[in-house]
């Protein structure tokens, strides 16, 4: 009995101490279970923009944890880590990030990075401005339409993701086909005059069929020189260093086509230019969009929309030379001078003044003042740029069959890293929007004011633009990135990259780059100021008064541009540039049926001998 009794204690209290021990284990392992906690810490030390600096601190849950990220260059790797940090934020923008434990569970912080210094809310201000015309001018009509997947696919048919592990996706800009379709368009329409016409073209800019009695304010070549220097810019430099960096060496093949095809679109422009100028008392001129499509369209009897969409292009084109043409130019010009002089962000504002100074002398003078400085500037400035090319691929010249091979497996057959087929064609295409301005109707006001009687045989000289600007300069750009191989594993981008490839080969090339960036956008500052001075007079009457103003604001902007950074202002300043084609094509294709009358009757006069030769 007793050992019964002492069993049945036993028993009970082994089964005691069980079930003690086993709530306490559920106590610990509950106490261990702490809710998830995420905090942000923003700080933010410089003025500059794309400075501000993201701190994710996380607290609770079980480790590791995994940071998902709306910047799609962050990965989104499992890490023991408690603490996330986004460099480099932009100021004005809006940031989410979204932090998961091993469990699942997880929290969301969404929110704005602030902007308080004057280029980070001048930056932040044009933001919402570029957003929206992204949405609705830049929008992609076939994927809109379903008609294909704008996913980018491995070799295996798989999504190719960004680190952050969002689905990479191309997209194909309404404006850029609209830009492209009409260059393919005017190619057809005037039976390859992009080819056939070279040989008058060079013939006219040698002063063959001069005539000393024609009214204008320039001659054929300073017209072209001018356009030219409105053009070759640092889009040549900078602009083909993102495109083949991004698409690799196939972009090269679309940029060239591209710049073939923009030959067409620029004759009929400054035919049309030239046709519908406007002599003034004085004997300036008044020419380009603002004036062939107020007249054109009211010769058709539509006069309103004509007079509407004069109206739209200079207001648009006015605000290009602001940003695009004086702030942007300004800037990365500045910008290279204070690295290579290795001096402080104060100093970029006396460049900047510098800058401003140089031009408000030549742009005094003019359009004669600016010609007389274009005519000798472009042609020094391409002359050094090209030799540099020259010697870089000449000491790569057994290169060049892999180079070419590179070039065309790369259009064609791209792989998933450069966006695929379509991602290469876009990029190559887009970049020579932007450099030649084929389709833009900018080089017709400087074309406009050239000594001619005849418009056709502006429009001739003009064709030639997209061919130097796009077919030379930005191909030698581009071969001298494959030809190095520097568009492939490097830290920097833009016109660093370019000053990468050239010092490979060339000593000391960072200054040589330096003059002839400078140069380029010293050249385009003076263009773009005429541009602008002539829209203005468009919008608010053609005055002393009118131009004074503008002139003066824009050499303020010259000033502003090299003193800050720009951040939203260049893609504004991208999208106002593309935005004018919206109504200069849109002449283009209502006039196309006049001009290809007048390119009849010019050459039969020329083959009569009516237009003959002075030289």
């Amino acid at each position: 009995m007793k050992k019964l009794l002492l069993s049945l204690i036993l028993t009970l209290s082994t089964f005691f101490i069980s079930a003690q021990t086993d709530s306490q284990v559920d106590e610990i392992v509950v106490e261990e279970i702490k809710e998830l906690v995420v905090e942000k810490t923003i700080t933010d030390s410089s003025t500059e923009i794309n400075t501000a600096k993201i701190t994710i601190n996380v607290s609770g849950g079980e480790k590791p944890y995994s940071y998902t990220w709306s910047e799609k260059s962050k990965s989104n790797l499992f890490t023991d880590e408690e603490v996330s940090v986004l460099e480099s934020a932009t100021e004005g923008n809006e940031y989410s990030v979204t932090v998961t434990d091993s469990k699942g569970a997880e929290k969301t912080l969404t929110f704005m990075v602030p902007a308080e210094s004057i280029p980070e809310v001048l930056s932040s201000s044009f933001a919402p401005v570029v957003g929206f015309m992204d949405t609705y001018f830049f929008f992609d009509p076939f994927y809109a339409l379903g008609l294909y997947d704008n996913r980018v696919l491995d070799d295996a048919g798989e999504a190719v993701k960004h680190a952050n592990g969002t689905v990479k996706t191309i997209k194909l800009p309404f404006m850029v086909i609209w830009l492209i379709l009409g260059a393919i368009f005017f190619t057809f329409r005037f039976r390859f005059i992009n080819f056939r016409g070279i040989k008058h073209s060079i013939q006219l800019i040698r002063g063959k069929y001069d005539d000393p009695t024609a009214i204008g304010e320039v001659t054929h070549f300073q017209a072209l020189a001018t356009a030219v220097s409105g053009t070759v810019g640092l889009g040549n430099i900078a602009g083909v260093a993102v495109a083949i960096s991004l698409g690799g060496p196939g972009a090269t093949f679309w940029l060239i086509l591209a710049g073939l095809l923009g030959m067409s679109t620029k004759f009929v422009e400054c035919t049309l230019g030239v046709k519908y100028r406007t002599i003034e008392k004085d004997g300036s001129i008044s020419g380009g969009p603002m004036q062939y499509l107020k007249k054109g369209f009211e010769k058709r009897g539509f006069k309103n929309i004509g007079k509407g969409l004069s109206i739209l292009y200079a207001f648009v084109i006015m605000l290009a030379a602001f940003a695009a043409g004086s702030m942007f130019q300004a800037n990365q010009a500045a910008a290279q001078l204070a690295s290579v002089l290795d001096v402080d962000g104060v100093a970029k504002t006396y460049i900047g003044i510098g800058i401003a100074i140089l031009v408000g002398i030549v742009i005094v003078g003019g359009l004669k003042g600016i010609a007389k400085v274009t005519e000798k500037v472009v042609p020094s400035m391409a002359g050094l740029y090209i030799l540099m090319c020259i010697v870089v691929i000449g000491a790569n010249i057994t290169e060049v069959g892999g180079a070419i091979s590179l070039i065309f497996d790369g259009a064609f057959t791209p792989t998933a890293a450069y966006g695929g087929f379509l991602g290469v064609l876009v990029l190559g295409f887009q970049r020579a929007a932007f450099s030649n301005e084929a389709g833009l109707g900018s080089a017709s006001i400087a074309h406009s004011a050239a000594k001619t009687k005849h418009p056709v045989s502006e429009g001739f000289v003009a064709l030639l633009e997209p061919f130097i600007d796009t077919v030379v300069v930005c191909t030698l750009t581009a071969l001298v990135l494959i030809f190095t191989g520097t568009y492939v594993g490097q830290e920097a981008t833009g016109s660093a990259l370019t000053a990468v490839a050239f010092g490979k080969v060339i000593p000391g090339a960072s200054i040589f780059l330096t003059i002839a960036i400078f140069l380029f956008a010293f050249s385009t500052i003076l263009t773009w100021s005429y541009y602008g001075s002539q829209a203005a007079q468009s919008l608010f009457g053609d005055s002393k008064i009118v131009s004074g103003i503008f002139k003066t604001i824009f050499l303020l902007t010259i000033v502003l541009g090299a003193s800050i950074g720009l951040g939203a202002v260049i893609d504004f300043a991208d999208y106002m540039f593309l935005t004018l084609a919206i109504p200069n094509l849109i002449g283009l294709y209502l006039m196309s049926g006049e001009v290809s009358k007048d390119l009849k009757d010019y050459f039969s006069k020329v083959k009569s001998g009516e237009i003959a030769k002075t030289k």
